[in-house]
């Protein structure tokens, strides 16, 4: 045993260097003379801005910003950054600037300052190859439809009447929604749509062979940035020496169309309202649609917890087995499960586990909520199993002893004997593992469940206003965490049998 125990730990640490050193800095320093920009891409929307076989940065995104940088004379170190959140970087001023075929509208350009348009677009929409309902945007009404949050798909899919909207943190993730059949639509920009079908592993999904709108993509800067006069000049001259033609030539191959030379909306520069005043009442006109999403947080952490409490108490009681293979069953459970990130697990069960059903030759689809219910669960039994094990081993083997002289079989020795005493040990840290299954809910998010922290997102993605609406999220988060920690508190203080003397 005390070998396998040094291998265990030599393939660990093997692996951990393996890591190490193969580790990749996506960020890269363009040559020049002139001063360094960060410039917030997200690497999930190809072929604009995607991670390459070889783990660096790759796209039309990429290699139109290097050129703009060699012409203007500057450096750009490329920050990775989800799409929901570049805008609030921007406007926090993390981030210099932001090149993430991010289409110039007129909400944003109240946000951010865009400089002259890069790119022409439109939106498209996919569905699968044997639907033939759906044919144009008309007939998208009542139907489910997947859009990545954030983006002009996702605000367009808001005006369709009765349409059941998932929001999904990336084109991919949207798509592969589609493809797994758990919805109908996908509202996404079209070149992005038919590079994922010509190029992914993604069969039996087609264009609907309609643009539904004219879209320009721009860089994106802080307001009264002085870097947009920069990167302007710079897109100006890669525009008219022919290396943009070359750059759209690469990844489109096609003649790029003509381009404007203005944004289509004015920067504007915000009016003189009060910013105090302005966060509260932007706070107070979303609190109820938060508390909406804190009352599906709580519904599952309850429903997971319970779950988890069932599951996690068989799998300790099992670590105590005497029968060995048993053991090491449950020993691999837990090992997994919490060796490996939740959030992979909530993947492979929503996505991957229909992905796979398909490539059988049969449909499966998991409904969102019992997809979320069934990962958490999963995830909270392993460390409930190590709650109970602790517990239960934490009671005297005498009293088992005086149980086992008194004619109690084994199960009655632990049905009315240890566990009572032990389950008001594990009281403390089950009450841990409840406040932090209540946070590790916000994963969810991942998979289009609008729960507390999603909605959040959703209304930032809307209005842009960062601060104020994940200073409301965490608050609430922080009034279910207080509330759930006295109910332990009294929990533990109401089984306390020395109090009820």
């Amino acid at each position: 045993m005390r070998v396998l125990g040094w291998l265990r730990f030599g393939l660990v640490a093997g692996l951990c260097c393996l890591l190490l050193l193969g580790g990749c800095n996506f960020n890269e320093n363009v040559s020049g003379t002139g001063k360094t920009l960060k410039v917030a891409t997200e690497p999930a929307f190809p072929p604009f801005e995607f991670i390459g076989e070889g783990g660096q940065p790759e796209g039309f995104s990429y290699d139109l910003m290097r050129a703009i940088a060699r012409a203007a004379n500057f450096k750009v170190d490329f920050q990775s950054i989800p799409f929901d959140g570049i805008i609030p970087a921007l406007q926090a001023k993390t981030v210099d600037a932001a090149i993430s075929s991010i289409t110039i509208t007129e909400e944003r350009a109240k946000a951010v300052s865009f400089s002259r348009p890069y790119f022409k677009a439109g939106l498209a929409i996919a569905v699968r190859a044997n639907n033939q309902d759906i044919t144009n945007f008309a007939s998208l009404q009542n139907k489910k439809i997947a859009v990545q949050i954030g983006t002009t798909g996702a605000k367009k899919a808001q005006s369709i009447p009765g349409a059941q909207i998932r929001s999904f943190d990336s084109a991919p993730l949207a798509l592969q929604e589609l493809a797994n059949g758990n919805v109908d639509a996908v509202i996404n920009d079209a070149p992005v749509t038919l590079y994922a079908i010509n190029t992914a592993n993604l069969q039996g999904i087609k264009v609907v062979q309609q643009l539904l709108t004219e879209e320009y993509y721009g860089i994106a800067t802080a307001k009264k940035s002085p870097n947009l006069t920069l990167i302007n000049q710079g897109l100006t001259s890669v525009l008219k020496n022919g290396e943009y033609a070359q750059i759209y030539q690469k990844w489109f191959k096609a003649t790029p169309p003509n381009l404007p030379e203005k944004s289509p909306f004015t920067n504007d520069t915000g009016t003189g309202v009060s910013a105090l005043a302005s966060s509260i009442s932007i706070i107070l006109k979303f609190i109820p649609i938060l508390l909406q999403g804190a009352l599906v947080t709580l519904q599952l952490t309850i429903m997971t917890v319970i779950l988890g409490l069932v599951g996690g108490s068989l799998i300790g009681i099992i670590r105590n087995s005497q029968f060995k293979p048993l053991r090491w069953i449950a020993r691999g459970y837990i090992d997994f499960f919490r060796g490996t990130p939740l959030l992979v697990q909530i993947f492979m069960i929503y996505f991957g586990i229909p992905a796979i059903t398909q490539e059988l030759g049969f449909t499966f689809n998991f409904n969102r909520l019992v997809a979320a219910v069934i990962a958490l669960s999963l995830n909270s039994a392993a460390y409930i199993a190590e709650i109970v094990r602790a517990g239960i081993q934490s009671i005297e083997i005498g009293q088992s002893e005086a149980a086992q002289s008194l004619g109690l079989s084994s199960l009655q020795t632990m049905h009315y004997i240890i566990f009572p005493q032990a389950f008001r040990r594990m009281l403390p840290p089950l009450g841990n593992e409840f406040i932090s299954l209540l946070k590790d809910t916000s994963l969810v998010s991942v998979i289009g469940f609008e729960e507390l922290f999603r909605k959040g997102q959703l209304i930032v993605a809307d209005n842009y206003r960062a601060f104020e609406i994940y200073t409301a999220v965490a608050l609430i988060y922080l009034c279910l965490t207080l509330l759930s920690s006295q109910a332990f508190s009294k929990l533990e203080a109401w089984m306390n049998p020395v109090r009820k003397l």
